[in-house]
């Protein structure tokens, strides 16, 4: 059941506080909350829950709300609940009245919270807080176009350009990068290893339900099999002979232990008397055999949907080729920035290609503001003869020089022209750095593959966040200057609370 909050913005100077006390306005997490557009979509996010039946769910805000908290503090889910419980104005940026010492949910919840704001919806969310200043904006010239109307001044001349087509406009920086997961670094001998102790978990509990048809267990072989591994294992570098050998054996035990569990279930054990990670993880194995066996037999180490974790069979590898890390595993973004803002366009855990991205990513540039890019600032691998030519038939420049054999004359104008566009696109290389290394992209720490496309989400949301607030803080310190230059008063007589900014700044 979910029970809609108050549709008014919860005031800070009303938020309760216990022995007289009161929140600052200027604290960035009432700023912050100034800045999420939490009514328009509490709406989308109550249709997910009965209106009648269950216990009363977890607002909008405060789901919302939590995610950015954890996000911004780089903490885990329990210290995020802990640092809620102990502040009273990450209370407030939550959507409470008044301060409480006592938890609101339960760290558990932050799962529920990552299932329910999916990718897209959170991508959405994104959207609406980075277009909320520019729509301020819009409605200001809207407003005053109508006073021209009012007046009868070149009333044909704006119907005109109305109806026109509107002019390229804004530059748009695309590149795509990596975000890797959890999982220590695989390899096949771990795999096979990790895979053959999920089938002894598997044979000791499905044993336990035949005690009295079967009198022996089936052998697993266990210790050797665990020594074999070690063996293989601590060797700083094993020959290619050793590790195939070490393969087969494995495989050998895998093998076993799978023909032991068909026994098992045709003596008449249940597979769904099994614990649900250890039934999920028992069908990962199989499929896990199945693509080494195939591998060893074929001597090769590639195979599609090539499964590198147990316990996150999504994550795939991610050739990138890159010095320090030639392959990453992880999923693979394709990310578009604007004016300092990072939208997430593509996510995937499979390879591809981000050249393919282009036309969309362009065609999301104008459904979001509303006209195509001035230009497009890529690099190497976007310079594709399709993506040229869409940019062409539109008016839009791509960062690449002409195709053919340059004149002579021309180098030097090429080259300047060339580490001019470079150093505007260096923009998205730092948004990358910042999302991982200020934030939480560099490792996914959550498992499923909802909830890691939610969380990778959630980065870029924060980002564009940090980065509203920092304009904004800009914008505050020029107007105290200048209320400093224009009424000659000294700086300590200046008082101005935040709450009383606005778009217009």
């Amino acid at each position: 059941m979910y029970r809609r909050s108050s549709t008014e913005q919860l005031s800070f100077e009303n938020f309760y506080l216990p022995f007289s006390g009161k929140l600052s306005g200027g604290n960035r997490w009432i700023r912050l909350a100034e800045l999420v557009p939490w009514e328009t979509f509490e709406g989308e996010y109550a249709e997910q829950f009965s209106q009648e039946q269950g216990a009363p769910a977890k607002t909008f805000r405060m789901a919302l709300g939590a995610l950015i908290i954890k996000e911004k503090l780089g903490t885990s889910d329990e210290e995020t609940v802990e640092q809620i419980r102990e502040n009273p104005y990450l209370q407030y940026f939550l959507g409470l009245s008044e301060y409480s010492d006592k938890a609101p949910f339960e760290a558990s919840m932050m799962v529920h919270f990552r299932k329910r704001l999916n990718l897209e919806f959170v991508g959405r969310i994104n959207e609406q807080i980075v277009k909320h200043p520019k729509e301020s904006e819009q409605e200001e010239i809207k407003e005053k176009q109508d006073e021209k109307k009012e007046k009868g001044e070149k009333l044909e001349e704006e119907q005109k350009e109305n109806e026109a087509e509107p002019a390229n406009e804004g530059k748009l920086l695309l590149d795509a990068t990596v975000a890797p997961a959890d999982i220590r670094y695989p390899t096949d001998i771990k795999l096979l290893n990790e895979a053959r102790e999920q089938t002894e978990i598997a044979i000791d509990a499905l044993y336990k339900q035949v005690k009295e048809q079967l009198p022996k267990k089936p052998r697993t072989y266990r210790r050797e099999a665990r020594t074999a591994y070690l063996q293989i294992a601590k060797q700083r570098k094993p020959n290619r002979k050793k590790i195939r050998k070490a393969l087969r054996k494995q495989l050998g035990y895998v093998r076993r232990n799978l023909a032991h569990i068909d026994t098992l279930i045709a003596a008449g054990a249940m597979l769904s008397e099994l614990k649900k990670n250890l039934y999920r993880n028992l069908l990962v194995v199989s499929e896990v055999y199945r693509q080494q066996q195939s591998m060893y037999e074929e001597s090769c180490s590639r195979i599609d949907d090539r499964i590198v974790s147990i316990t996150q069979p999504h994550v795939r590898p991610i050739v990138r080729g890159k010095s320090g890390t030639p392959v990453e595993f992880g999923a693979k973004l394709s990310v578009s920035c604007v004016d300092g803002n990072a939208f997430l366009d593509h996510l995937s855990w499979n390879n591809f290609n981000e050249s393919g991205d282009l036309e969309n990513q362009v065609e999301l540039f104008k459904s979001r503001f509303g006209h195509y890019p001035e230009s497009v600032y890529v690099d190497q691998i976007y310079r594709t003869r399709s993506n040229r030519a869409y940019c062409r038939n539109l008016r839009i420049r791509i960062t690449a020089p002409p195709l053919g054999r340059p004149v002579a004359d021309d180098l030097a104008a090429i080259r300047k022209q060339t580490l001019e566009d470079a150093k505007i696109r260096n923009q998205i290389e730092g948004k990358f750095g910042q999302a991982k290394r200020r934030f939480s992209l560099d490792r996914v720490m959550t498992k499923l593959a909802n909830t890691s496309e939610t969380a990778i989400a959630i980065t870029f949301l924060v980002m564009n966040l940090e980065a509203l607030l920092k304009q904004l803080a800009f914008l505050f310190f020029s107007w105290i200057m200048m209320c400093r230059k224009c009424l000659f008063l000294p700086f300590g007589e200046v008082v101005f609370t935040f709450s009383a900014l606005s778009w217009q700044f």
